[in-house]
C-alpha cells in the first residue's frame, strides 16, 4: 500500500461517504501501511486507533470499544492470529458483543483466506490493500454485526 496521502483521500472520497462512520482499530507494524490505511478510512468518514502489534490490539479492546479490528496477520511481539484468538477469549470470558476481525495481509495464496476466517476473523483483504476492497469490507461486517 503505497500511495500519496492526498490520493488517499481522493480514492476514499471517490468512493463515497460510508452509510455509517465506525470507530476502527487498525493493528498493523509497518508506518507506511498505518499512514496510507489511517488516512483512506479517515477520508472515508471513520474513526482510527493504531496499535502496532498483536499485543497492542489485545491490550486497546481491553480498554475502549471499537466497531470493527482491522488485524495484520504478520507482526512482531503477537501475530495476528494469536491476536484474534485472545481478543475471541476475552469476548467469551467478559460476554461481550463479538467485534468483527478483518484480517489485512499479503498472503494470497490458495487457503490463506480459509486460515483467516477459522483463526476467527470475520473478513479478509489481502494486500496492497485496494480502497474500494477494504470499504467494502468493513461496510459487510458492519452489516452482519
Amino acid at each position: 500500500v503505497v500511495t500519496s496521502s492526498s490520493r488517499t483521500a481522493d480514492l476514499a472520497a471517490s468512493l463515497g461517504a460510508p452509510r455509517k462512520s465506525v470507530s476502527v482499530l487498525l493493528a498493523e507494524d509497518n508506518i507506511i501501511n498505518q499512514k496510507v490505511t489511517a488516512g483512506l478510512l479517515s477520508a472515508a468518514g471513520h474513526q482510527v486507533s493504531i496499535a502496532n502489534n498483536g499485543k497492542e490490539a489485545v491490550d486497546a479492546i481491553q480498554s475502549r470499544y471499537f466497531d470493527i479490528i482491522l488485524m495484520d496477520v504478520q507482526m512482531p511481539e503477537m501475530d495476528g492470529y494469536t491476536a484474534t484468538a485472545a481478543i475471541r477469549e476475552l469476548e467469551k470470558s467478559r460476554h461481550l458483543r463479538r467485534t468483527p476481525i478483518v484480517a489485512l495481509t499479503a498472503h494470497a495464496m490458495q487457503g490463506d483466506q480459509e486460515r483467516c476466517l477459522d483463526a476467527g476473523m470475520d473478513g479478509y483483504v489481502s494486500k496492497p490493500v485496494q480502497p474500494a476492497d477494504l470499504l467494502n469490507a468493513i461496510e459487510q461486517c458492519m452489516v452482519r454485526a
